[in-house]
């Protein structure tokens, strides 16, 4: 007890054993699966990144959505649905869990936004990290609270102790080392991911463009053999303006290049859409060994007496 008094450490409110659920991380279940992903599937994988980003409400997750390129609407009985934009996704779907699955709800989505309980096949840290003992005394909690959160410290720290000298990591360099390390990589495969989605979306982009400019070429054509008409032009602005739209599009996304033909963009959206895939597997489980590593080190900073008492750890990204 002394040791943690002395030494301010933190613990976690409400602490949870590991799931023991018999359904799989959806990280783990995509890595087994062949072919391309589904648009559930890519709804799955996009709300699992929203929700790593940590929003701090229903509307902060509904942003990171629609900047992952999702069209949201609201539904009858306050539901929510989404539809993937320019990537030929016709329907919303719905967030629920029998669309989805288990831990696709909107409810559980609400609870993981409040952290209130994890989604079933989720993850759970073996290691806690939160707030100071002292800070949670001088917000109210009694006495009752403050004997458990002693007993919880040792726990963590004990844990912490048993992960290092397994992983032999006993000099804190090597710790430290090893932190930074699982952290680069976690970064390294974010940005990887955030560059294939830039370039699926353009691959998208351009095969839409290229079918609608194609279909509204001939009418291009024959608006230019009557000499750009203005009768013509009246009768079929709207196509003669979906034709302009695509041709800038096109040349937005090419930024000067070759347009590639038709065969070539789908064969590139289909080795992006795998490469995406596999990056997830390899995101979620440098995220996972990030947490874990980030949280060792904290906890075993604040043992040592290297975090300032009273003041909350920073927590990992």
């Amino acid at each position: 007890d002394r040791l943690c008094l002395e030494n301010g450490l933190s613990i976690v409110e409400n602490p949870k054993p590991r799931s023991k659920s018999k359904y799989l991380n959806y990280g783990e279940w995509q890595k087994d699966r062949k072919g391309p992903l589904s648009y559930q599937d890519r709804l799955r994988l996009a709300i699992d990144t929203a929700l790593a980003e940590r929003p701090a409400d229903l509307d902060e997750f509904l942003n990171l959505m629609k900047r992952a390129g999702y069209e949201v609407k609201t539904v009858r009985g306050g539901g929510i649905s989404f539809r993937l934009t320019g990537q030929g996704q016709e329907r919303f779907t719905r967030l629920r869990a029998s669309t989805l699955g288990d831990g696709y709800d909107l409810q559980d989505v609400l609870s993981a936004i409040e952290g209130k309980e994890k989604r079933p096949g989720r993850s759970e840290r073996k290691i806690s990290l939160a707030v100071d003992i002292q800070a949670k005394l001088a917000a109210g909690k009694g006495p009752g609270y403050e004997r458990w959160a002693k007993v919880f410290n040792i726990k963590q720290m004990a844990a912490a102790l048993a992960y290092i000298q397994d992983n032999n990591l006993t000099d804190y360099e090597q710790l430290a080392k090893k932190a930074t390390e699982a952290a680069d990589r976690f970064h390294v495969i974010s940005e990887q991911v955030k560059q294939t989605e830039q370039a699926m979306k353009t691959n998208a982009g351009l095969k839409a463009a290229t079918v609608q400019y194609a279909k509204t070429r001939p009418v291009f054509e024959q608006y230019k053999a009557t000499k750009y008409s203005r009768k013509f032009l009246a009768e079929h602005e709207a196509d003669l303006e979906l034709y302009r739209a695509a041709q800038a599009e096109m040349r937005s996304l090419l930024g000067g290049a070759k347009l590639p033909k038709m065969d070539v963009l789908k064969e590139e959206g289909r080795k992006l859409t795998a490469k995406k895939k596999q990056l997830y597997g390899e995101y979620q489980k440098a995220r996972r060994d990030m947490q874990e590593i980030v949280t060792i080190k904290a906890n075993i900073d604040t043992l040592m007496g290297y975090a300032e008492p009273g003041r909350k750890q920073e927590k990992e990204r």
